[in-house]
């Protein structure tokens, strides 16, 4: 009976805050999944012959992310972008640009394929893939990973763990960072946790073929302001998920610019990276 399969190990854990650098009250992770047309290819590799549905993609490279990059310049805040492999060997430019204005690149896939549990092979070659382009293009090793569109396996943090990699940001069963346990044991990869309320997605992104209302900017503006004061009321991680073919909108880019000042103007928040969070969170642990 699927009632009675046991959870994997070590998901007991108690929920716990983290003390944050220099007395902040909450951390603020500032995250953009720049999937490009693989958002429209992962599912469907045919699509690559329907150029008006993959131009959702196209349209974060050629205009959301200068964009994008103005405003987090303008607020003053370093954000991680979450890169499949396609991308950065498609886009290098646009990578490249990214990585110029002192933004952290993190990983996201090759062609931001959803994993098989039971296909193992086919899911260390995604990661490996996005690793040789992200080295290839760039010469760069990422902290850590975000898995394409919440879906992962049982092996995801082993594999992390194998290719030196100290964070993920996959689940959704916390909203404090924790360090994922292997086998009883410290795995040294630390979860950076999100949620689809905190995601851009569900409220703008439309297509035939995935047909859901497209929100008010209201409409998200209320839902991720009344989040960020419960997050920073329990001192937690604000993670917020944005893909610039989404946000790089043009009127959802006032958005992006409002609600960053909105954060700003709270006591004691600490924008940073993914990266920054999980070294943070490993040396806290140490102590």
């Amino acid at each position: 009976m699927i009632d009675r399969l046991p959870l994997p190990p070590d998901t007991h854990r108690l929920s716990a805050p983290v003390a944050w650098p220099g007395q902040a009250r909450c951390a603020a992770m500032i995250s953009f999944d720049f999937d490009a047309e693989t958002m429209w290819l992962s599912r469907d590799t045919t699509n690559i012959r329907r150029p008006a549905l993959i131009s959702h993609g196209t349209y974060a490279a050629k205009v959301a992310i200068p964009e994008i990059l103005a405003i987090l310049r303008e607020a003053g805040i370093r954000a991680t972008f979450f890169v499949p492999g396609w991308t950065a060997d498609n886009h290098p430019a646009v990578v490249a640009s990214i990585l110029e204005a002192g933004h952290e690149v993190g990983h996201h896939g090759y062609l931001h394929f959803w994993p098989e549990p039971d296909k193992p092979r086919e899911e260390a070659e995604e990661i490996e893939m996005g690793l040789e382009a992200l080295q290839r293009n760039f010469g760069i090793q990422p902290l850590g990973y975000r898995c394409p569109a919440g879906e992962t396996t049982d092996r995801l943090v082993g594999l992390l763990a194998q290719y030196g990699m100290i964070y993920d940001s996959s689940f959704m069963d916390d909203i404090h960072p924790y360090v994922h346990r292997l086998d009883g044991r410290d795995s040294g990869v630390v979860e950076l946790p999100w949620h689809w309320s905190l995601d851009d997605v569900p409220y703008t992104v439309y297509s035939l073929r995935g047909q859901r209302a497209i929100q008010t900017n209201d409409h998200v503006r209320t839902i991720w302001s009344d989040e960020f004061r419960e997050y920073h009321r329990r001192g937690a991680l604000f993670d917020l998920i944005m893909h610039p073919q989404a946000i790089g909108r043009p009127s959802r880019l006032r958005l992006l610019a409002d609600f960053l000042a909105f954060a700003a103007s709270f006591p004691g928040v600490w924008f940073a990276t993914a990266g920054e969070i999980a070294k943070h969170v490993l040396e806290t642990r140490r102590t």
